[in-house]
């Protein structure tokens, strides 16, 4: 039978959750006794520093990653409050924030609504690379963040920061075991190679079976992985300048077989397929501190090549004669990206502050599709050329209030055509900015005020112009003709957001409400379109739905207790609906929740530092349930998770035990219910569910060398 899940619980007044998380901010900051304090985060991918007052960020440190045995960013995915992702491949690799996001990649290249940055390098639509391994920090922001990235923050960015060189000789190694035959070796070495230059060289390689059983081949790794990351990093630091160079070269050959006609981990595949990526990314940044004036000149490239491979009928030949088909899918994607940038600000700023740049990108991305129903290979080459220039300037209007603006103008011009005849050519033209107000209210206090605006390029859909040139002689394709292009989605964000601390520092918080209005939103649609043989096709595109509103509340708390023992968490509401969508199918979808957009999300965490050389953490998790596509009425169910770790430090030996999901709590990461797929069941239209991580728990063993290299 397949698994049926629960409808979406009502969901609950924001009001009310406000309150509390007020009320409990006010009551813990009057009870303060002890001089513990919390640690102060740095946030390193905004324009300012001041930026973090009026900015929504969450920021995931080297201790989260460890105390979770993390090694990929799917791992870290609970710690952000209204962030979610789907998998439908290897890993949970397309993220949404506050509801908006991607959930797939086929034959259309991506315009992402979040942007993924690696040291301040654009590697957005590759999310199988965000291994954590050597990760210094992982800032999420939240909300459209246009002002720093333009055209493709339209819900937030995602900003990992790899660990820089320092002055110290240190090596280090690290091994590590966990269930599923998972296991992992690292390697990390920092020297100076002089009085100004010093180095940093780390490499790790992660493994595993995978939880998935192929009972048709008789084997247990056909969804495995096997991931390795090399990082290289150059610093020179010499009076007025300071020069960064960092490569990152991150190899990807996961096994994709997760789909089970029988929505178990037991498939029944016979040509299981692959998830695979090999990326370089490269960047060299100069710095120079001029007695009035700093600059920075970035100069970066990526260079990827992505394999995603599946077997479409998820069973062998032989399962149903005369009944059953046999058909493997296979892209095979080539991407290159080259950026510049160029920017400036005051060496010393009083009352006014400010920051302009320049910022140049060239994309090109080619694919190779091979799929058993296609005659010949598909190939397709889009290229896009993007210009812009940028600025924020933030300025006190009294000691306690200070009004900040930022704007930034983008030029993009795209070239696409492939080898089924599809040809298209635009230029378009990009605004995107914010306005903030933010009031010191006290020495502990805040309230910031922001409008900001966002943009979501526009496309093509060459999936849809192939099928519509293919059966121009059997149908009337006129009335698809709108459909082959999509255009920009644009999104008004408004946030009112309150910031709390105690005197001594030991109590921290935030409330945000928020509000986006979004224009022309872009959703997956699917057109099925019979032929004249009585067959269908099937073809998913980009359509742009009439409007919808994303807007709910981010509450955090985290609170030293005492020496010993730290307690922190967020409640996140999100109600995120369609306003007006009528799809191509003339489906109305108006008032209808929008999809990976669950209504409620929390996190409740304790560190308890036992002894001098032993800590351990407890962790609850949690989502409410919602819907996986717009397409169908196929939910992820809510979930809550229970997360833990001890670690053991003395002299320069470092171990940690760690489990993820301790009671084993069934999740789903991506489903379908638009067709049937099972051949012994006459192909009737049910629900197929890709289940989430199982109970996994592991440790790890560190070694520090320290002075020894």
């Amino acid at each position: 039978m397949p698994v049926m899940y629960p409808p979406y619980p009502p969901k609950k007044r924001l009001g009310f959750t406000a309150s509390v998380m007020i009320l409990l901010g006010q009551l813990t900051i009057a009870s303060q006794a002890s001089t513990a304090q919390l640690e102060e985060i740095v946030i390193t991918a905004a324009l300012m520093k001041a930026d973090i007052n009026h900015l929504s960020v969450t920021s995931v440190t080297e201790r989260d990653v460890r105390a979770r045995g993390a090694a990929h960013f799917e791992d870290l995915l609970t710690l952000v409050p209204n962030l979610s992702a789907s998998a439908g491949a290897s890993r949970q690799r397309f993220f949404q924030i506050r509801g908006i996001g991607e959930r797939s990649q086929f034959v259309e290249p991506i315009n992402p609504s979040v942007i993924l940055l690696q040291d301040g390098i654009d590697i957005s639509g590759l999310g199988s690379a965000l291994t954590t391994f050597d990760t210094s920090q992982v800032d999420v922001f939240r909300g459209p963040q246009g002002a720093i990235m333009g055209a493709g923050a339209l819900a937030g960015l995602i900003s990992i920061e790899t660990q820089p060189p320092t002055g110290d000789a240190k090596l280090s190694v690290a091994m590590g075991m966990e269930n599923y035959s998972g296991r992992r070796l690292e390697v990390v070495a920092n020297a100076p190679l002089s009085n100004t230059l010093s180095a940093r060289l780390a490499h790790q390689r992660f493994a595993s079976d995978g939880w998935i059983e192929n009972t048709y081949l008789g084997v247990d790794d056909t969804n495995n992985r096997d991931e390795q990351t090399t990082r290289f990093a150059l610093r020179h630091v010499s009076g007025q300048h300071s020069v960064d160079m960092k490569v990152n070269k991150v190899d990807v050959k996961n096994g994709y077989d997760a789909f089970s006609l029988d929505n178990t981990r037991e498939t029944l595949s016979d040509q299981p397929g692959e998830d695979s990526i090999d990326m370089t990314s490269a960047l060299i940044r100069w710095n120079r501190f001029g007695e009035d004036y700093t600059s920075m000149i970035q100069v970066s490239d990526v260079s990827a090549d992505t394999v995603y491979s599946y077997d479409e009928d998820w069973s062998y030949v032989g399962i149903r004669p005369f009944w059953e088909y046999s058909s493997f899918d296979s892209y095979a994607r080539d991407l290159k990206r080259q950026t510049l940038e160029w920017r400036l600000t005051p060496s010393n700023s009083d009352a006014t502050d400010w920051v302009a740049g320049v910022y140049a990108r060239q994309d090109e991305e080619s694919l190779n599709r091979d799929y058993t129903y296609l005659d010949a290979a598909f190939g397709s080459l889009n290229k896009a050329d993007t210009l812009a220039l940028y600025g924020q300037l933030s300025h006190s209007l009294t000691d306690d209030i200070t009004l900040t603006l930022g704007t930034r103008l983008e030029q993009r011009e795209v070239n696409y055509r492939d080898s089924a005849g599809v040809t298209e050519s635009f230029n378009d033209n990009y605004w995107t900015g914010n306005v903030s107000v933010n009031w010191r209210i006290n020495e502990t206090g805040s309230v910031f005020a922001t409008i900001s605006r966002g943009v979501r390029a526009g496309g093509v859909n060459p999936s849809l112009s192939s099928t519509l040139l293919s059966l121009v002689d059997e149908i009337d394709v006129s009335a698809f003709a709108d459909a082959t292009r999509f255009d920009e989605e644009s999104l008004l964000s408004t946030e009112l957001g309150y910031r709390f601390s105690s005197a001594d520092n030991r109590i921290s918080g935030s409330i945000t409400l928020f509000n986006m209005d979004r224009g022309d939103q872009q959703v997956k649609g699917s057109l099925v379109i019979p032929r004249s043989d009585g067959s269908t096709s099937f073809t998913d595109f980009t359509d742009n739905a009439a409007s919808g509103t994303n807007r709910g509340l981010e509450a955090t708390l985290d609170w030293r207790v005492a020496p010993s023992l730290s307690i922190s968490g967020f409640i996140a509401r999100l109600d995120a609906q369609f306003d007006t969508y009528i799809n191509i199918d003339s489906t109305d979808l108006s008032g209808r929740d929008q999809p990976q957009a669950p209504a409620d999300q929390y996190r409740l965490s304790a560190i308890w530092d036992m002894a001098k050389n032993v800590s351990a953490s407890l962790e609850v998790t949690g989502r409410d349930a919602f819907f996986l596509s717009d397409r169908h009425d196929i939910q992820s169910p809510s979930a809550r998770l229970v997360n833990a770790n001890i670690a053991w430090q003395f002299d320069a030996w470092e171990v940690t035990v760690w489990g993820r999901n301790l009671q084993d709590k069934k999740t789903v990461t991506r489903g379908f219910g638009t067709f049937g797929n099972d051949p012994r069941k006459e192909y009737v239209l049910e629900p197929y569910y890709q289940f989430g991580e199982p109970r996994t728990v592991g440790a790890t063993v560190r070694y520090q060398f320290g002075d020894r290299l």
